[in-house]
């Protein structure tokens, strides 16, 4: 009779939780700096300017949303 054995190391170990957990900041915290930019940049746009991007000023935050976080 013949027995296989697989010896791994935890992978749910605490430092694995700890990269986890600092990967998700960093990403959360690249998709806010998106968001920031874009709001930034277009708020910083004339009434004209958006206009003729096909935007309003009350579109802006959406716009930014979208951009970031989709």
């Amino acid at each position: 009779m013949a027995f296989a054995t697989d010896i791994r190391a935890a992978e749910a170990g605490i430092q694995d939780r700890i990269i986890a957990a600092y990967k998700g900041l960093v990403e959360k915290f690249e998709r806010y700096n998106v968001y920031r930019t874009t709001f930034n940049e277009l708020n910083a746009l004339s009434n004209r300017d958006l206009a003729d991007l096909g935007m309003h000023r009350s579109m802006i935050k959406r716009i930014a949303i979208e951009a970031a976080y989709t």
